[in-house]
């Protein structure tokens, strides 16, 4: 494809998971609201057409680990299919105030496939249970 007589290199194969997406999403919405751009949620909701309880599950994911939003930013591309990870299946995980907790949480699902990546903060593994889609599983590489 050219663009303004310039060659564009093909993009990467597959799609960002939509749930990185959200997680961008979320963290540039925090932003917006700090910064005084936007009053509050209520006003982003409208902003953006979805109602206030969905830009609430959007938000939710700040509540997540660092470590943890920061996998979510670097999941890889989808090629085809279902997504790895969903937000749905982030929300339980997310509703656990503590990051250890979280952690715990994220560590504790026995899985029969899985895909790994690396990550700066240790390996997140994708992992699909029988009739329940995918769930997220991470492990955290231990300082030496």
């Amino acid at each position: 494809m050219v663009r303004g007589g310039t060659p564009v290199d093909k993009a990467v194969p597959g799609r960002i998971p939509r749930v990185a997406k959200l997680m961008a999403l979320a963290i540039r919405f925090e932003g917006l609201i700090r910064d005084g751009v936007v009053k509050d949620q209520a006003e982003l909701a409208r902003l953006g057409h979805v109602t206030r309880a969905r830009l609430s599950q959007i938000m939710g994911l700040l509540s997540l680990a660092p470590d943890i939003q920061e996998a979510i930013l670097w999941l890889p591309a989808v090629q085809s299919g279902r997504q790895a990870v969903t937000e749905r299946d982030l929300r339980p995980i997310a509703g656990e105030l503590d990051w250890g907790r979280q952690r715990g949480r994220c560590g504790e699902r026995s899985t029969e496939t899985e895909v790994s990546a690396d990550s700066s903060n240790g390996v997140i593994t994708y992992a699909r249970k029988p009739n329940r889609g995918y769930v997220i599983r991470l492990h955290y590489a231990t300082e030496p």
